[in-house]
């Protein structure tokens, strides 16, 4: 998946990348535990999770790994992928205020 993302993760991953936002470093589908996060930023302990409609059948597996991560001094930001398409601006914008420990 890492190579093949979603629109929406190719979209995001591409403000994101070579610290593109707030200047912080991510790394795209890394693990972290017995998880993996669409984008982590260790430095600033942040997960963004971009989520398809998928995710409305995995309600119970989403807040355990939220759980995990926040348990694990994560912050979690968790986008739709209509947040993000077509603009991915609006999304950048919650993310670089997370950043700075705003939202």
């Amino acid at each position: 998946m890492r190579r093949d993302g979603t629109p929406a993760e190719r979209a995001l991953w591409l403000m994101l990348r070579d610290r593109g936002i707030e200047n912080a470093k991510f790394r795209r589908q890394a693990a972290a535990g017995a998880y993996i996060a669409d984008f982590l930023c260790v430095e600033h302990r942040l997960v963004v999770e971009l989520d398809g409609g998928h995710h409305a059948d995995s309600v119970a597996y989403d807040a355990r790994r939220t759980a995990w991560f926040r348990a694990n001094s994560y912050r979690v930001l968790r986008l739709w992928n209509t947040d993000v398409l077509p603009d991915p601006s609006p999304a950048a914008e919650l993310i670089a205020a997370a950043l700075r420990g705003e939202a």
